[in-house]
């Protein structure tokens, strides 16, 4: 599914726009159909996108909604910072191992991170793109906090939830400082 659910996505762009200025630097991780260009490209100016599956960055004409969209998997992507780094729809994609290296990677190199998931969802391969798999349908609350102490809730219900980076944490360490 390219897309994303509706859930939260008000709030996520009413935090995102008291929070940061025109001017910060995006990475919507995944970006599928767009979907957070869609959301909050009349706001963030520096919108820029990794999309895995290449159809899709043909498809949507994601190249005409972001600033930049590499074509290459989050989990091979080096870059240095951005402002914010937009996970949405993405983790329960990847194993738990490989979800928590990408996640470590993005936390010390943004301000905030943004990681949206649905709880307990099963999704196999769809449009012929194997990338679409859930690995990880057995996500909930409780277990999300479990598997990425570097995050905490900000929006959720039983179906789906946002999480945002957590304060104070050395993740190297897994505590608080």
């Amino acid at each position: 599914m390219a897309g994303s659910f509706e859930y939260f996505k008000k709030d996520i762009k009413e935090y995102l726009e008291k929070s940061y200025k025109r001017n910060a630097r995006i990475l919507d991780v995944g970006a599928g159909s767009g979907t957070y260009s869609n959301l909050l490209g009349d706001y963030f100016r520096d919108i820029e996108a990794v999309e895995v599956f290449k159809p899709n960055i043909e498809r949507y004409e994601l190249e005409g909604k972001y600033k930049r969209v590499y074509n290459t998997d989050i989990r091979d992507f080096r870059y240095e910072y951005y402002d914010i780094i937009i996970f949405g729809d993405i983790i329960e994609h990847l194993e738990i191992e490989e979800a928590q290296e990408v996640l470590k990677y993005a936390n010390n190199r943004c301000k905030e991170m943004i990681v949206a998931v649905p709880y307990c969802y099963k999704q196999g391969v769809e449009e012929d793109n194997i990338y679409e798999i859930h690995k990880q349908d057995d996500l909930t609350i409780e277990n999300m906090i479990e598997r990425y102490p570097m995050l905490e809730l900000l929006y959720g219900n039983s179906y789906y939830g946002y999480y945002i980076k957590r304060k104070n944490i050395d993740i190297d360490k897994e505590e608080e400082i």
